[in-house]
């Protein structure tokens, strides 16, 4: 069994110790299942109580940044006796352990490819329900934003292998960067400092831009910086069906963070999009902004999302998959030689 990794999630380091060895000492079968999905495997009488009320709450929690309400993950639900067969290879797990026998407090652990590879295993123990239900209170989408990392995670290796060749060759001839889009975005427009490419569909509309503009100074990564110069290309770039009509932010739904994306600082605009001028359009969107310090400049990496009749999630999450794909020439070729090793060790399984 390969060796159990202590998990940090939102800045709450929890304190973990290893457990005991599983019956899947080989993995061999490849993770099934699809994408947020997750199955629980916990005590009936836990499960149908107010702790299970809990664990639910937290899995389903609403995606940040949607104009409609959109759980975050799918749930399946299987008593511990009855998790065997096929139920033990799916992609995301989650084991609750209540037992105040065995634990004095809250613990969450993870177990990668326990029984499946490429199969992520979350051991949630905790001494009491109530002990575990405070816990899921003070520390929300401790659960739900990890795996959630996962899942951009298993997005972006698969998109490293198959991409949009159209993005790649011209952000790499006008910008000289790579990104990984999915393949079916092929549609483009070239002005100025900026691409825009779409998959052009009538639903499940998924767009990216990409644009540049001179780095100055640190004031550049502010949440009214970053809209106002995110205003300025889409009102240039990206016209509505009307006369005059032109994207826009809506300022009253967006937020600005920060993260590091292949070891250097990324500042990312979350919001809502919509256009001015009569057009009824709007949608999610997400931006990265990390700086060019060989050339001076800052490169943004946008996705947005058009999708009047269905959930929107998915499309956004792929987008932004393809957004943590994007490499600066100094971080290629770190990140073709950490690829080829991946690839080997997958050839090896």
């Amino acid at each position: 069994m390969k060796p159990i990794i202590i998990i940090t999630l939102l800045s709450l380091i929890v304190g973990l110790n290893a457990c005991g060895s599983g019956s899947g000492s080989s993995t061999t079968s490849r993770a099934t299942g699809i994408a947020y999905e997750v199955v629980v495997v916990m005590d009936k009488a836990a499960w149908d109580g107010t702790t299970g009320i809990a664990v639910k709450e937290e899995l389903t929690s609403p995606v940040p940044f949607l104009p409609q309400e959109e759980s975050s993950m799918r749930i399946t639900y299987v008593r511990p006796d009855l998790f065997d067969g096929l139920l033990r290879y799916v992609r995301n797990i989650l084991i609750v352990n209540i037992d105040k026998n065995s634990y004095t407090k809250v613990s969450v652990m993870k177990e990668p490819d326990k029984w499946a590879n490429g199969q992520i295993v979350l051991y949630l123990n905790a001494p009491d329900g109530q002990t575990l239900e405070t816990f899921l209170t003070e520390n929300p989408r401790i659960l739900v934003d990890y795996y959630t990392k996962e899942e951009m995670k298993r997005t972006s290796e698969f998109l490293y292998k198959t991409y949009s060749p159209v993005v790649m060759e011209k952000v790499k001839e006008k910008f000289g960067i790579t990104l990984n889009a999915p393949s079916d975005i092929v549609s483009f427009k070239d002005s100025m400092d900026c691409l825009w490419f779409s998959n052009d569909v009538p639903v499940g509309r998924m767009d990216l831009i990409v644009y540049s503009f001179p780095f100055t100074d640190k004031n550049t990564f502010t949440l009214d910086y970053l809209i106002a110069k995110r205003d300025s290309v889409a009102k240039h770039m990206i016209p509505g069906a009307f006369p005059g009509s032109y994207m826009s932010t809506e300022k009253r739904v967006v937020d600005y963070s920060a993260t590091t994306l292949h070891g250097k600082y990324c500042g990312i605009l979350r919001g809502l999009w919509r256009m001015e001028g009569g057009d009824m359009m709007g949608g999610p969107f997400v931006s990265y902004a990390r700086v060019d310090e060989k050339n001076k400049r800052v490169i943004v990496t946008e996705g947005f999302v058009f999708e009047p009749q269905k959930e929107k999630k998915n499309y956004i999450r792929r987008l932004e998959a393809a957004l943590q794909t994007t490499r600066f020439p100094d971080e290629q070729q770190e990140e073709t030689g950490q690829t080829e090793v991946a690839e080997d060790e997958k050839k090896n399984e």
